[in-house]
């Protein structure tokens, strides 16, 4: 019976769009032109008797001067202390031992200068007449922080302030949650700070981290602008040559493993007016390794930009959400793919399923030679471009220390973009972009997201907002005496009181044949049909216009067709698949019989206020639905379930009422079908049992 409706889907969103082409076919983008030629002179390069490595790039079309310091530590595990790093840097900006704040603040200002640390180095920029002040300043601020106790209690209670506002925030609980389920909650980084965790940093922490890690050691000093090498290192020399400390040593983190099987991790929020949804997994791509060039051009073909498979699926085909993009980290350390949208709540599911599709045509290699054309012309424009920023040649050969690159790293760096075949873009999305073995993390309402989600078949775990693991409740179940006790139901019991519900499993094995008659509106015009079942497969579905088929689907058990106002299709070999998911009468029969069915209990829902049991079923087609059966009858009262329209996924809600007996078995007389935003209801006028029926009736 199922099948009607979905064919129903089919003809209701039918439409044709047709464009008339001009002389000028405005639709095609010019042609990139050859990768540009970069050339640029390497810094000057110094190092400091205590480690510090200076680099200076000379550019004097304009009096001014920046430097930047590096601190190259490593992810720092903080432990109970987290938080205490960055707290630790904020409070290196409330003063020196020379200097007040406020005397501190006001030297910067006199000169028109841009000074600020972190826990992590420090910059300052100014004209070039005033910038040896400005350095001066910066060197102050990373080697004599006096750490004032008043500054501690102010700046601890705006990070409290500031954590109460993220847990409002379903975009930062979803990538704090990400990070801690990928990496683990007590990793370097997985962990995240929280308001028991700065609570308890006091000053002598503070202390104590920054004696640990604001060093020379692995330190990387950068001058850019109108100043010449030797002017850099005699500051360099002046404010930083005698700075000594800790040796750091780069720490050495294991990989964590992905899971095992690709899982939903919900974290409910109530407030939210949104579906924050990201899904991911963890990889290691260094930007010396021999995939990285590739993994560029794969991510931005998913998800890179406006021009990206995400973004015009999930804006420009569906209209789910204002953007969806997709990231792939480069590190010494593993990192993580994350394709990412903010969606409507009512298009959770859908989203998910239009984001992992998009995963899986990038493995598949559903890809062009224009698409690939299009990113390296992207790449190279951008490249060459940010070449004019004098910045960005000292970024690059810092770059190339730390992550001990080939000298020629940049030189090449268009060389080796423009090498990535086709082939690369489809093996690096194979080896990288998981479909499963992926985390999706979706932060949202959950009473009106995780009912529809269960239909796509991941195991799903629930999450705090602070990645604690979460138990249901005892299920709410009807107050009838048949009705099962939550501690003993199961997906068994549930089919057995539903078989008992609708007349028992005696009666309906003596079913043979089911004719319905049916009417329905659809937009605004009236139809009446019929629907005919035969055991074991076969199926007919009519429905009429006045005297004209609208729609026609018939299988004989072998093969099939689907006719819509006289156009007439086969049905492959995955729709005759699904055909025989249904077993056509009463499916529920078999569903406890063989291995062809697998069922999970995945716990109460609820239908226009009535209590549910929630079933999650895979059929023999491998396709997942999600069926409700009423606590208290017993009875089927929804299902829902995926299938594929051409190229277009499409999510299918029938909810079932009106049950009525025929002879001594139960059938809804009115079933209402959700699909596309679109609503519509069949109702049954008639149900005859065991009429005589012959393959020929199927054709």
């Amino acid at each position: 019976m199922k099948k009607i409706f979905l064919l129903a889907t089919c003809f209701t969103l039918s439409s044709l769009v047709l464009f008339a082409q001009g002389k000028v076919d405005r639709s095609k983008k010019p042609a990139a032109g050859p990768a540009p030629v970069i050339t640029f002179k390497d810094p000057a390069t110094y190092t400091l008797s205590n480690g510090m490595t200076v680099l200076v790039v000379e550019d004097h079309r304009l009096p001014k001067i920046s430097a930047s310091l590096i601190i190259d530590a490593g992810p720092i595990k903080e432990g109970e202390k987290a938080g205490v790093m960055q707290l630790m840097g904020a409070m290196m900006q409330e003063g020196t031992t020379t200097k007040t704040k406020a005397a501190y603040d006001k030297a910067v200002d006199q000169i028109g200068a841009n000074v600020n640390v972190s826990s992590g180095g420090g910059y300052a920029s100014a004209l070039t007449r005033y910038f040896p002040e400005a350095f001066g300043l910066m060197a102050d601020a990373m080697r004599n922080p006096s750490f004032p106790e008043e500054s501690l209690t102010k700046l601890k209670n705006q990070t409290l302030t500031g954590l109460k506002n993220t847990e409002k925030s379903a975009q930062a609980v979803s990538s704090r949650t990400l990070n801690a389920l990928s990496y683990g909650k007590n990793t370097a980084m997985g962990e995240f700070i929280t308001e028991e965790s700065v609570k308890g940093i006091n000053l002598a922490d503070i202390k104590k981290e920054y004696k640990n890690y604001v060093t020379p050691s692995r330190s990387y000093l950068t001058f850019v602008g109108d100043i010449t090498p030797a002017v850099a290192k005699k500051l360099a020399e002046q404010y930083f040559g005698n700075w000594t400390g800790t040796k750091l040593e780069l720490p050495s983190i294991a990989d964590v493993p992905n899971p095992a099987k690709s899982e939903i991790n919900f974290i409910d929020m109530p407030t939210a007016v949104q579906a924050q949804i990201n899904v991911g997994n963890l990889v290691t791509n260094p930007m010396n390794g021999k995939d990285y060039f590739a993994l560029l051009l794969a991510n931005q073909m998913l998800g890179g930009g406006a021009e990206s498979k995400l973004f015009m699926n999930l804006r420009e085909k569906h209209g789910f959400t204002y953007g969806s993009y997709s990231s792939l980290g480069s590190s010494r350390f593993q990192t993580m793919f994350n394709a990412t949208a903010q969606v409507r709540t009512d298009k959770a599911d859908s989203a998910v399923a239009e984001i992992v599709n998009e995963i899986n045509a990038m493995r598949n290699g559903e890809i062009t030679e224009t698409q690939l054309a299009d990113v390296k012309a992207k790449y190279n424009g951008s490249f060459a471009l940010g070449m004019e920023d004098p910045a960005r040649s000292a970024r690059f050969a810092s770059n190339i220390l730390i992550n001990n690159l080939p000298k020629d790293y940049y030189r090449t760096y268009l060389q080796k973009i423009n090498e990535v075949t086709l082939e690369d873009i489809k093996r690096v999305s194979r080896d990288y972009m998981s479909n499963t073995n992926s985390r999706i993390v979706i932060v949202g309402n959950a009473e009106k997201i995780m009912p529809q989600l269960l239909r796509l078949g991941y195991t799903m775990k629930k999450y705090d907002i602070y990645a604690e693991p979460v138990t249901d409740a005892p299920k709410d179940v009807s107050a009838d005496a048949s009705a099962l006790t939550t501690d003993k139901v199961s997906a068994y019991s549930i089919i057995e009181d539903y078989l008992k519900a609708i007349g028992g499993k005696d009666e309906l094995k003596k079913i043979n044949t089911v004719t319905r008659t049916l009417s329905m509106v659809a937009m605004g015009t009236p139809l009446t049909g019929v629907s005919k079942e035969m055991l074991p497969y076969a199926s007919l579905q009519e429905m009429k216009m006045g005297d004209m088929v609208a729609f026609k689907k018939a299988f004989d058990g072998t093969n099939g067709y689907n006719a819509q106002m006289g156009q007439k299709a086969e049905m492959d070999m995955d729709e005759i698949k699904e055909q025989k998911d249904e077993r056509v009468i009463f499916p529920q029969l078999y569903y406890t019989t063989g291995s062809d069915y697998k069922l999970d209990y995945l716990g109460a829902g609820k239908i226009n206020g009535e209590p549910t049991y929630r079933l999650k079923v895979v059929m023999p087609s491998g396709k997942t639905n999600v069926q409700q059966y009423s606590t208290k009858t017993g009875l089927l009262l929804q299902d829902s379930y995926t299938t594929t329209m051409g190229e277009t996924s499409v999510d299918i809600t029938l909810n079932y009422s009106d049950y009525k007996k025929v002879g001594k078995v139960m059938f809804p007389y009115s079933i209402t079908q959700s699909a596309q935003g679109q609503e519509f209801t069949f109702t049954t006028n008639d149900i005859k049992l065991n009429e005589p029926m012959k393959a020929e009736d199927f054709k």
